[in-house]
């Protein structure tokens, strides 16, 4: 694991506790791999306005990976590169959500809103990203299939109720590949950890995949290693292994 230069952490179901939480522990290794001179990144599906209170308790300014690679910055101030979903393509969206009676949400560059806040003034919004859940799994492989037949979006999902939509070819794996170029840094010296399908690609793309121990199958069957939940510091080991592979 000497080779390993980056380290990209998913938030939710990884970095953080069930009660959205980084545990002091976390965070002490997290400051020991900055101080071995590996850079440590969020790659998350969330977008900025749920992310800043976490960079600011870690006092991380190196570059992010948002809302599945749609919102790409240099440091938590300075925006990089943006992807946005088209706006007919949303229109699209939110009227498959509301035939099939889904929850819905999206992440724009003004806020993230909900289906309960949604006007026609957001249609005149830039979305990174447009997120449907429903409870009953058959609708949602319904929707899922539809907007795969479109063959516009990326489909992906952080939960096996939900749905989460970018344009085509943004993922957290296309996101990080475009830091990696900004910081001089392979693929393969990343290592990459998450729970969910939106992070599939990523774990795959880098030298070394890391699942939670709380991931989904799918995912530890792709991973290159399986680390604790994260109700029990898997990050924080994942960490203390790489830095004694150093």
């Amino acid at each position: 694991m000497n080779q390993i230069r980056l380290l990209a952490l998913d938030l939710d179901g990884t970095l953080l506790t069930d009660d959205k939480k980084i545990t002091d522990g976390t965070k002490y290794w997290i400051r020991k791999a900055e101080e071995a001179g590996i850079t440590v990144i969020f790659a998350t599906g969330r977008g900025y306005q749920n992310v800043v209170e976490y960079w600011e308790e870690l006092g991380l300014t190196t570059p992010m990976v948002l809302v599945n690679g749609a919102d790409l910055r240099k440091s938590p101030v300075e925006q990089w590169q943006t992807r946005f979903i088209p706006r007919d393509e949303i229109r699209r969206l939110h009227e498959l959500a509301e035939r099939y009676g889904a929850r819905y949400w999206g992440y724009s560059m003004e806020s993230l809103t909900h289906d309960k806040d949604w006007t026609e003034e957001m249609f005149e919004r830039d979305w990174f990203k447009f997120g449907i859940r429903h409870d009953d799994t058959d609708v949602l492989r319904a929707m899922w299939s539809t907007i795969e037949g479109w063959g516009t979006l990326e489909v992906t999902r952080s939960a096996p109720v939900n749905m989460e939509l970018s344009l085509k070819g943004v993922t957290k794996a296309s996101g990080v590949r475009k830091i990696c170029e900004l910081l001089g840094i392979g693929m393969n010296e990343v290592a990459a950890v998450g729970d969910s399908l939106n992070d599939s690609l990523l774990l795959q793309a880098a030298g070394i995949g890391v699942a939670m121990g709380n991931a989904e199958k799918a995912i530890k069957d792709i991973a290159d290693l399986v680390t604790d939940s994260n109700e029990e510091e898997g990050v924080a080991k994942f960490i203390q292994q790489l830095l004694a592979g150093r």
